[in-house]
């Protein structure tokens, strides 16, 4: 029996994480609102995942830029699965247990980058703490595999923390060198045991320092989601600390409630505060800052790098 046949785990949807009835959820506002995909370019980019049989995370986390970005061939690859061994409140991927990993699939996600064209790429993952090295060679083989199919991409990978896993892992995928190193620490420290309880802020801050350690040329990234209750103290102060752990760019959305049973959404952000913790970010030496209401880690992620690039040179030559 092969892999793609085999008996599929039980899939949970977070059924310990349902909000008390009594908490009204605040009206989406007219900002958050986008339109149903049904472009061709954007029933092309279905096509060419569902062909090379590969998961994303637009269509497994909901993401509300589905339709833009797909429009445009522009699809996040999530590798290893479709089953997260984590169970993050605020996010609607599955919590179980996965299968094993597809040793085929690096090649299939290269072969999805050829065909759609990409000049940028952004490759993410569930988070596989079942795996000694928390899948990291896994992410170092499909680095590999699109730099032979498509040697003029730029690779940006999303990737989990590695807490569980074996030393050396973190080195495996910052030696295949991909572009752009992101980790998302997703909210503020005072809200993890509620949001992200697998996780510890401090050790996610220290994975993109070390990331600038190994490589000081290589480009790091994280971001944050508002409206789960943080305030602007809390904000500003993650800044503070990316910052000191020497990282690049920063990104801030709005948090939207994928179901009832999901972490609640506190209040919808204005576009003027957006506004406002952009100014803040650039103000603190970011080289380049996503802060609206629909920004998403990978969101308009090829323009963003060519941004960010920019921006390094130019601060190069003014030193």
């Amino acid at each position: 029996m092969t892999e793609a046949t085999a008996p599929q785990p039980p899939r949970l949807r977070h059924p310990e994480k349902a909000h008390r009835p009594d908490q009204v959820q605040p009206k989406k506002p007219d900002w958050i609102r986008v339109k149903a995909p049904v472009s061709e370019g954007y029933k092309r980019t279905r096509d060419i995942m569902k062909e090379n049989r590969l998961t994303t995370v637009c269509e497994e986390a909901g993401c509300p830029n589905v339709g833009e970005c797909w429009s445009q061939g522009h699809a996040t690859m999530m590798i290893m699965g479709e089953i997260c061994t984590r169970g993050c409140s605020f996010c609607n991927i599955s919590t179980g247990r996965p299968n094993a990993l597809d040793v085929f699939e690096p090649g299939r996600v290269a072969h999805a980058v050829q065909k759609l064209d990409l000049n940028h790429v952004v490759i993410t993952s569930v988070d596989r703490d079942d795996l000694d090295d928390g899948g990291a060679e896994h992410f170092a083989q499909t680095i590999r595999a699109i730099r032979h199919r498509s040697p003029n991409s730029t690779i940006e990978v999303l990737t989990p923390d590695f807490l569980k896993s074996k030393p050396g892992s973190l080195e495996a995928v910052v030696e295949a060198r991909p572009d752009v190193f992101n980790h998302n620490l997703e909210t503020v420290p005072g809200l993890y045991p509620s949001v992200r309880p697998g996780a510890r802020y401090f050790h996610s801050l220290r994975l993109l320092q070390r990331v600038k350690e190994l490589d000081p040329s290589m480009f790091t990234k994280s971001g944050i989601m508002v409206g789960l209750g943080e305030d602007r103290q809390g904000v500003l102060q993650v800044m503070d600390d990316m910052r000191a752990a020497d990282i690049d760019f920063m990104t801030i959305g709005q948090y939207l409630q994928p179901t009832p049973k999901h972490h609640r959404v506190d209040r919808f952000v204005t576009p003027e505060e957006f506004a406002g913790y952009e100014k803040a970010a650039f103000g603190k030496g970011f080289l380049m800052v996503s802060a609206t209401p629909l920004t998403r880690s990978s969101y308009h992620a090829g323009d963003d790098f060519a941004r960010l690039r920019a921006a390094r040179m130019e601060k190069l030559g003014r030193a």
